[in-house]
């Protein structure tokens, strides 16, 4: 019953709310969250975005508080940016009984955040969701900080950092090079990045986990075709082209669960078909690519980047290339070397990360491993 009168409660915005009430970064609705861990109050969010065109969407996401009394001052904030999950709307974070245990960012909480993870455009709403397309991905979580500053037993402040994972990561620099233009009325004080896909093609070509690689591809071809009709004919044939619709509709990445036999035998079909595939080299798949990767020289500091020598998806080597040039541009960059695998990213450098993002917040002097990158 409580869920579907936040359904209708959320169809009635459509219709009665004013104009004002629509702009992205407004929230809609917070409904509380039962079961959360020791010590932690959560609600399920839904807020008005917009995409890098201007349409508005609603869309959803979590956030989480100390369960302790009103601060007399407004409390720290930190975007989570969640990795991949997927791109079926099912896939959104928000809607698995699983979403603290997987969300390494929610480690926070104790240490005295308010946490905002949005599941961004296209999870648990019923449009495509813009897999690794950076605008649309930013204006998703800067709008969510904007509306968590509407729960009152929240008591979020305006400043905040930004921390993500794997796909977050990415998620999370373009969230820093779009903060101040798009979002003046917050503050960002730093910005971490662990795993990030930062040159989406090199991401998509380097990464050694075959299997991975073609999974995550299937993700960004059908994303990108249903959004903006990119054909896909240079890719693979009509018959490949099925497979890839049917594992991105109908697969969210598993965590410890092996996947069924349909979606192995699809992966090693599209791994196999694509192997010699370079979307930088086909358009407008090229192109696109191109423009939501990461420049370098648009990221502010100070900033913090994980990355396991030992990752399989993410390739070390294009993440060190970024972090260089990034450093190029007098950017005071931490470095964080790790052995683990890609999925323990940012659990790994939990405890690091959180403590630099508090050094930043108390205004100490950013760290800078610049010369040992």
């Amino acid at each position: 019953m409580r869920r579907l009168l936040a359904a209708l409660s959320a169809l009635l915005a459509l219709f009665v709310l004013p104009a004002a009430a629509q702009q992205p970064g407004a929230l809609i609705s917070a409904e509380p969250i039962e079961a959360t861990p020791p010590g932690v109050q959560a609600w399920k969010i839904l807020y008005w975005t917009s995409n890098g065109s201007g349409q508005r969407f609603q869309v959803t996401g979590i956030v989480a508080a100390p369960m302790e009394a009103i601060p007399p001052r407004p409390r720290r904030v930190i975007a989570w940016t969640h990795g991949a999950w997927g791109v079926a709307e099912k896939c959104a974070p928000s809607l698995s009984p699983n979403f603290f245990e997987y969300s390494a960012g929610m480690d926070a909480v104790r240490s005295g955040y308010v946490v905002v993870a949005p599941d961004y455009i296209g999870l648990a709403s019923p449009t495509m969701h813009p897999f690794l397309v950076g605008p649309d991905t930013a204006t998703a979580v800067l709008d969510a900080v904007r509306a968590a500053r509407a729960i009152p037993g929240a008591a979020a402040g305006g400043s905040f950092a930004v921390w993500g994972e794997s796909q977050g990561g990415h998620a999370a620099l373009w969230t820093a090079t779009a903060a101040r233009s798009y979002a003046p009325d917050l503050t960002l004080v730093g910005t971490a990045a662990a795993a990030p896909p930062t040159n989406l093609a090199a991401n998509l070509r380097d990464g050694s986990d075959k299997n991975a690689r073609a999974l995550l591809l299937s993700f960004a071809l059908h994303s990108w075709s249903t959004l903006y009709g990119f054909p896909q004919d240079s890719i693979a044939n009509r018959t490949n082209q099925g497979i890839i619709r049917r594992l991105a509709k109908n697969n969210c990445v598993a965590f410890n669960k092996k996947p069924k036999l349909g979606t192995i035998l699809g992966i090693l079909t599209i791994a196999r078909a694509t192997r010699t595939k370079d979307i930088a080299k086909i358009e407008p798949f090229g192109s696109f690519a191109r423009a939501n990767s990461v420049d370098p020289a648009r990221v502010p500091g100070p900033l913090l980047i994980a990355q396991s020598s030992k990752d399989t998806i993410v390739a070390p080597a294009v993440t060190r290339k970024f972090a260089k040039a990034v450093c190029r541009r007098g950017t005071p960059t931490r470095w964080i070397d790790m052995a683990g695998d890609h999925g323990s990213s940012a659990k790994d450098s939990a405890q690091e990360t959180i403590g630099w993002i508090t050094a930043r917040f108390d205004g100490i002097a950013p760290p800078n491993d610049c010369r040992r990158i």
